[in-house]
Formats: C-alpha cells, structure tokens, sequence
C-alpha cells in the first residue's frame, strides 16, 4: 500500500547536448502580468553584436522560487568559497577590462 505523504517521484531526463551547457556572461530579465523572460547572452570582447544563446520562459510563481534557490546556493557557495566579489557598475565594457587585442 503506498502512503498518501509521500510525493511521487519524478524522472528528470538530461540528454548529451543540453548537458553540454550555454555559456552566457548576460542575462536580460523581462516580465508581464503573467510571465518572466529571461535571455542568456554571451557577449566577447571586441564584438558590438551578441546573440541570445538560450531563452527561459517562467511564471511569476516559478521566478519566485527560483530566486530563493539561487540566494540559498550563493550563500552555501560564499561559505565554502568566500565572498563573492561584486565589480561596479553594470555596464559591461567591450574589453572586459582588459588589453585591447592587436593583429
């Protein structure tokens, strides 16, 4: 007999080419009444032009939580690892601060 508190299991399939992962160095968050949006970009250096590489769709409720489990892994993160550095501003510079490149 199968006890009625216990939550049924859920099988979460991961497959080769999302396992790989986006790199994104941006993320452009938008909203509606009734929905998040949440673009990863990844921005180089030296290049005016970056293209959405992978786009979130989520409802406010699912925002919510997921705000909440990225603060709680941040701070199990910066207790193992230390603080997280922020750096100022937000505007993200097409040198990323560092040398310009020449040819």
């Amino acid at each position: 007999m199968e006890d009625k508190n216990t939550a049924p299991q859920l099988s979460i399939e991961l497959t080769e080419e999302i396992a790989d992962g986006i790199y994104s160095n941006l993320a452009i968050i938008t909203h509606s009444n009734s929905e998040f949006v949440i673009d990863f970009v990844k921005v180089m250096p030296g290049v005016p032009k970056a293209k959405v590489k992978s786009r979130i769709l989520l409802t406010p409720q699912h925002a919510k939580r997921l705000v909440a489990a990225l603060q709680e892994n941040l701070q199990k993160f910066e207790q193992v690892n230390g603080p997280i550095k922020q750096t100022e501003g937000l505007t993200i510079p097409m040198n990323f601060g560092g040398p310009t490149a020449q040819a």
